[in-house]
């Protein structure tokens, strides 16, 4: 079943750099972004809020599906799936942008595990009138986990790589970037919603947060960051330690036990 997809909407924003400086800090970062300084690749993500009233917002704490531009598919369960960045030029702080968001394709299809809902966004960055990034989020909708199922077994992470570099997280960093990226989505912030409701083990790390964390690896001087598609594979819990880790133009996050939480393909 495919629906028609919902208007396309724009936003306008200041690109604040003490948004920016509060971002660094939370990922480990001396905070030395000022006006006039390019930002890094994907810190558009914490601007052009999607900003709602509470009576407006899902359990999850996402804005309710079928009020905007995400048409309701008829399942409860939000994951982001992956998605494929271009970048164009740095965005430049202290300097309004605008964001053209687009549901390119909403669908829904049946699973080995049931229902499925895909839903793909694209979301297109300008700044004084030069593109900056072409965006695309690939969304998936779901039924609530089933407490007496087996918990799918997770992909194992290469371990061939060139580059690796150890991440830790914790509870703090997940509210902080859910602050900063004005995400209310409960599983990364509300441990008792994430285990009993979505049936995680625990607080869940953004897909976004860790694909933040490799582009940030992966972006050189010699060699800027061009391209990022990336797929979300398992999840990674708050109190786990991850690897960041390279070779060529393959990258991937690699959880303990040697799973695989996460691949992408750089400047492919």
């Amino acid at each position: 079943m495919q629906s028609d997809p919902p208007r396309e909407a724009s936003q306008s924003d200041l690109i604040d750099p003490a948004r920016a400086r509060a971002l660094q800090a939370t990922l480990g970062i001396v905070p030395d972004i000022e006006t006039g300084m390019p930002l890094p690749p994907f810190f558009h993500y914490i601007y052009f809020w999607e900003i709602e009233i509470p009576a407006k917002l899902g359990r999850d704490g996402h804005p309710r599906v079928g009020e905007g531009l995400i048409p309701d598919m008829g399942l409860p369960r939000r994951m982001w799936a992956g998605g494929t960045l271009n970048f164009h030029s740095p965005l430049i702080a202290g300097v309004p942008a605008v964001q053209t968001v687009r549901v390119l394709k909403a669908e829904r299809k049946d699973g080995r595990s049931g229902p499925l809902a895909f839903v793909t966004v694209e979301y297109a960055v300008e700044q004084d009138g030069a593109a900056i990034c072409t965006e695309v989020r690939d969304i998936v909708y779901r039924e609530d986990a089933d407490p007496d199922a087996p918990k799918p077994t997770p992909p194992e992470a290469r371990t061939d790589e060139e580059e690796a570099r150890e991440v830790a997280f914790d509870s703090t960093m997940l509210f902080r970037y859910s602050a900063l990226t004005f995400n209310g989505h409960r599983i990364h912030y509300d441990g008792e919603y994430a285990k009993r409701v979505e049936g995680y083990d625990g607080l869940v790390v953004h897909g976004p947060l860790q694909a933040q964390l490799l582009m940030l690896m992966l972006d050189r001087p010699e060699d800027p960051l061009r391209s990022f598609k990336f797929r979300m594979t398992a999840p990674l819990m708050h109190w786990e330690t991850a690897t960041l880790c390279r070779k060529g133009t393959d990258a991937w996050v690699r959880g303990p036990g040697g799973r695989q939480c996460l691949t992408a393909v750089v400047n492919g």
